[in-house]
């Protein structure tokens, strides 16, 4: 196995010159970061991630803490978050707490312990004051920043403005929001608010109805989406809180005969590849995930730096409109 000494040889400079390049220290001119990569190509060196992190003080990872990992959503974040790391020379650490707060707990402690760079948090139910005690850098992603160093969110309450005022403008006259967040510290309940606040302006009828969060799995999701239809069969339009709910509403739907989007419309949220997947293909409003997360390993790295970091960014969202509408 080649070493440092033998990437220095091969190279022809000297072994500090080596460090350098590898820790990004100092001036080092483009011929030499050239000459170092080639002899390390050649020989096949692989840095010790290990003994940098411990010379260093800390690592080059980060801890991204998500709720679950089987949902197209955070499959598309998660993805995104390795890719935009990969670029800026960060690696992660992937731990999926699956809703369990003791299991946010100690993930938070093994972060601490690998001398992660920053942690990007995608939990709405973590303790506060667990966070606060951290001295790591925190980046919250589609939740409320209290207790992070800064927050990311897309426009949710705009999008919930786009779906109504989309179904409204498609003749939807009785509008249902479907919605599975009940967690105040989850932004995206205001998608429903948006919804409300749009249709309030137009002689309709609107209901907020929640899926408890308990429920929100789709052995339970079939029974309740059957349910809400059975007890508002004038709806014509529904708006839901997400892609995954919103494909099942559109299976339950053509088992009972409901055309759509002749007999009722539907517009879901994230825009994950589910929408395009499902027959008919789900018009939806887009999040920019990618742009989400690169910020978020951006914010990660100028906070590392020392530099100032915005404490809020929030993007905005458009509507994709398929056939279900």
């Amino acid at each position: 196995m080649a070493t440092i000494k033998d990437v220095a040889r091969e190279a022809g400079i000297a072994v500090g010159t080596v460090s350098r390049v590898l820790n990004n220290r100092g001036y080092i001119s483009e011929e030499t970061r050239n000459k170092v990569y080639a002899a390390m190509k050649k020989l096949n060196y692989q840095p010790n991630e290990t003994a940098r992190s411990l010379q260093k003080k800390k690592s080059n990872m980060i801890g991204v803490i998500v709720p679950q990992i089987a949902h197209p959503y955070f499959a598309m974040l998660i993805s995104c978050l390795e890719i935009a790391a990969y670029n800026s020379d960060y690696r992660i650490i992937l731990l999926n707490s699956q809703g369990q707060e003791t299991l946010e707990s100690e993930f938070l402690k093994l972060c601490r312990r690998n001398q992660v760079v920053g942690i990007i948090l995608c939990n709405g139910n973590l303790d506060i004051a667990k966070i606060e005690g951290l001295s790591i850098p925190v980046v919250t992603i589609e939740r409320k920043m209290e207790g992070g160093d800064a927050a990311i969110e897309c426009d949710n309450e705009m999008g919930g403005e786009l779906a109504a005022q989309h179904l409204i403008d498609r003749g939807c006259r009785h509008l249902l929001h479907i919605g599975g967040v009940t967690n105040d510290n989850m932004p995206a309940e205001n998608r429903g608010h948006g919804f409300m606040s749009r249709c309030s302006r137009y002689p309709v009828e609107a209901r907020m109805i929640h899926v408890p969060f308990e429920d929100y799995r789709m052995q339970s999701a079939d029974k309740l989406l059957n349910q809400f239809l059975d007890e508002n069969p004038e709806a014509d339009g529904i708006f839901v809180s997400d892609d995954i709910l919103a494909a099942e509403l559109i299976k339950v739907c053509l088992k009972r005969g409901i055309r759509i989007p002749e007999d009722l419309k539907i517009v879901g949220f994230d825009d994950t590849d589910v929408a395009k997947l499902i027959s008919p293909p789900l018009t939806t409003v887009h999040q920019p995930v990618e742009e989400m997360a690169e910020q978020a390993i951006n914010l990660i790295q100028r906070m590392e730096q020392g530099e100032p970091a915005p404490s809020r960014t929030i993007f905005p969202v458009e509507l994709v409109i398929r056939e279900t509408t």
